[in-house]
């Protein structure tokens, strides 16, 4: 954690990020189009299924660990839906869980093998991507974060943690850390013991969506723009 390689992919999410957001107005003028969105969206599919290929074929593919179960495995797959369909709904799960989630995991990433093997490359094209996707439809698309879309993700979560915890139960796994805490060290280490820690990060995760609203929300500006056009 945070050695030079770390601190080139935070690099490489800034820059990337930096770059939607200077170009947004020249982008909005010139969209890039459904193609390379669809582009896109396969090449993050291919890096994950390439993943779970490589897990196969190492001998290391087992239920407990290697189902696509995490937050931001289920981010990914909702981020390449976004792509394919520019569905609204997903838009709000994708930004508000998916840069949590994504965001987390490069800052502090749980991962044991480093430049320049395919699984650096694999967790942290995949993790950034989640983030790019969602700044490309805030800043490029016009899609805005709304606090209606933050109550809906919060709602979609914890219908999904006891769909989660159940599955952990009958694996015998430890998908979104719902049983114990990663042992390479993390946010949830600052939030408590076990069970108490997934509550504190429910709180955090409410918070953090929140600043996100506040950070993305549509201005007035944008809103009084978008009403003398109708």
């Amino acid at each position: 954690m945070y050695s030079l390689t770390h601190v080139a992919a935070i690099g490489f999410l800034c820059i990337m990020a930096g770059l939607i957001y200077i170009c947004s107005g020249t982008l909005k003028t010139h969209l890039l189009g459904k193609r390379m969105e669809w582009i896109y969206a396969v090449s993050l599919m291919i890096t994950e299924i390439l993943y779970y290929v490589w897990n196969s074929k190492i001998g290391r593919f087992n239920l407990a660990d290697s189902l696509p179960l995490e937050l931001c495995s289920i981010s990914l797959i909702l981020s390449v839906v976004l792509l394919l369909t520019g569905n609204r709904r997903l838009y709000d799960i994708v930004f508000f869980a998916g840069i949590a989630g994504s965001l987390q995991a490069v800052l502090t990433p749980v991962l044991y093998i480093d430049f320049p093997h395919f699984r650096y490359f694999h967790f942290f094209y995949t993790h950034i991507g989640i983030i790019l996707t969602a700044l490309y439809f805030t800043w490029i698309k016009g899609y805005r974060p709304t606090i209606k879309g933050l109550g809906w993700t919060m709602a979609y979560l914890n219908i999904l943690l006891p769909v989660i915890f159940i599955i952990n139960k009958l694996v015998d796994g430890n998908y979104m850390f719902l049983r114990r805490k990663p042992s390479s060290g993390s946010l949830l280490d600052w939030l408590g013991p076990y069970p108490w820690y997934i509550v504190s990060l429910e709180a955090v995760a409410a918070v953090f969506f929140m600043v996100l609203w506040l950070l993305f929300r549509e201005s007035r500006t944008e809103r009084s723009s978008v009403q003398r056009e109708k």
